[in-house]
């Protein structure tokens, strides 16, 4: 035992330390990271489980996450197309990372842009973030363990590193970060804690494992469009989809396509649908598309995209129901977003009202290009049933009734020509996360004009208008995969003093 500060602190026990060491292949660089991820996170649970079953812990357990490490000293800038992959200035550049297993594809890519586009080497080695025992757990650390704290227990944290919430904030993706003087600059925008801890949220709230979150995301406010994409997957696996290896739902229920065996399903329904249940139809390297029903509101839209992001997609939409605000619009107008009124305050402080949400033109135009490919209009056709125009998203659902002049004064000012309550949140937090991101939404009433939704009214137009709507969010995916990453990836997302990674 060793003495500070007059208080007794136990000594640590640690793994053998790996040296830090420079590499000059991303494969080797990668495989590196899994080595110390690997050993670091099986010496933690070794610990805790023999914790359990009676050990004496006579020295605090600790592991540490790996790093990935860059110097660069030049201020030439690399001759790339792509937004990231590529490093500001002369310096050093570090970030932790996990699940190095999950993140294979992403971190060869990123290391290899970073090799190709300034020379030299990366260095990986240990650093000194401590992993959370409960981060060593793929899932629930008291479900996979039988761990149960007791009342007369000793704390936890006093013999393991528990998640510290100071390791796990934005202050990277905020643009707020104030590294102290002589310290690396980031390299990535998550450090390896704040991954982990969306990485288990997904679970928590979709009931499916990260590893089954595809590149493109539809987000929903409806079960109704879930019902349907569920639907579209299974036939699709049942009729052995081209490209398409699998469709899971929750509960990791998992349908096989039937080229590649039998359909399905494998595994168990859960027992409670979670709270924003996911469903992903899986293609090879994660290129396929997850649709996650996030419920009502911007809270939940926040929470979801707070956590989907450190999955790095390459875009995600939102696809939902909408108020039209124009005498001009019927019940089944469609409403492409180009601009938003943030009337959520859900992201005001991270992401101040003064920054402009810009419309994406790849988005912009894939949707609409959707629109006028189901729906077979064109020109003045297509102007008829589909609006492009502002989207008010509001934190009130019964806005309706409150203050008549102040809301409908906002409507105005703005040029709104639709209202809902997720769209501007999920737009703001793809522009805070550099996903790039669009809104299409289905005017399903017209409070303003004395069109309120009422249950019968709902039913039909739901009946009448998710299929479709569903199939021109599918059609404009289908069309960001083919892009090439450089135009996905838009410059308007990223500032003039970027980290590296994607």
């Amino acid at each position: 035992m060793v003495v500070q500060n007059k208080r007794t602190v136990p000594k640590l026990l640690t793994p053998p330390r790996i040296e830090t060491e420079a590499f000059t292949d991303a494969e080797a660089a990668v495989a590196r990271l899994e080595e110390i991820y690997a050993r670091n996170t099986a010496f933690l649970r070794e610990r805790f489980e023999a914790f359990l079953k009676g050990e004496t812990l006579t020295a605090r357990v600790r592991a540490v996450y790996p790093f990935v490490r860059l110097t660069a000293d030049t201020h030439t800038h690399a001759d790339t197309s792509l937004s990231y992959g590529f490093v500001a200035g002369p310096a050093t550049y570090e970030t932790t990372v996990t699940r190095p297993d999950l993140y294979h594809s992403y971190f060869l890519e990123q290391i290899g842009l970073l090799l190709s586009n300034h020379g030299g080497s990366v260095e990986i080695g240990e650093s000194s973030e401590p992993i959370p025992v409960h981060f060593a757990y793929r899932r629930d650390i008291s479900s996979e363990t039988g761990f149960s704290m007791g009342p007369g227990d000793r704390p936890l944290r006093d013999f393991f590193d528990t998640p510290d919430l100071a390791t796990m904030d934005d202050a990277i993706v905020n643009g707020t970060l104030q590294p102290p003087e002589g310290a690396p600059l980031p390299l990535a925008l998550f450090r390896a804690a704040r991954v982990d801890y969306s990485l288990h949220r997904l679970y928590h709230y979709t009931g499916t494992d990260p590893e089954h979150f595809q590149k493109f995301v539809i987000f929903t406010n409806y079960q109704f469009y879930v019902d349907a994409f569920a639907r579209i997957c299974r036939e699709r696996m049942t009729d052995g989809d081209s490209m398409a290896e699998a469709f899971v739902e929750p509960g990791n229920l998992v349908w096989r396509n039937a080229r590649l065996g039998a359909p399905g399903p494998e595994g168990n329904a859960p027992v409670r649908t979670p709270q924003m249940p996911a469903f992903h139809l899986v293609e090879p390297d994660r290129g396929g598309i997850t649709m996650i029903n996030i419920g009502t509101g911007p809270s939940n839209a926040r929470n979801i995209t707070d956590h989907v992001a450190v999955m790095r997609p390459y875009a995600w939409l939102m696809l939902g129901h909408c108020a039209g605000l124009r005498s001009t619009q019927k019940l089944g107008d469609y409403v492409l977003a180009h601009g938003y009124a943030r009337e959520d305050h859900v992201l005001d402080e991270e992401l101040p009202l003064r920054v402009p949400i810009p419309a994406l033109a790849e988005i912009q135009v894939a949707l609409e290009q959707a629109v006028s490919a189901v729906t077979h209009c064109s020109g003045a056709e297509l102007k008829r049933i589909m609006r492009t125009g502002t989207v008010a998203s509001v934190d009130n659902r019964n806005w309706e009734i409150g203050d008549h002049a102040t809301i409908t004064r906002m409507l105005s000012q703005s040029r709104a020509v639709a209202l809902d309550m997720e769209s501007a949140t999920i737009a703001a937090n793809g522009f805070r996360f550099r996903v790039p991101y669009g809104t299409l939404l289905c005017v399903s009433d017209k409070p303003l004009h004395g069109e309120i939704k009422l249950a019968g009214m709902a039913g039909e137009f739901y009946r009448q208008r998710v299929g479709q709507h569903l199939e021109i969010g599918l059609k404009a995916l289908e069309t960001l995969k083919s892009l090439e990453r450089e135009r996905l990836h838009s410059r308007k997302l990223r500032s003039f003093a970027e980290v590296a990674f994607q």
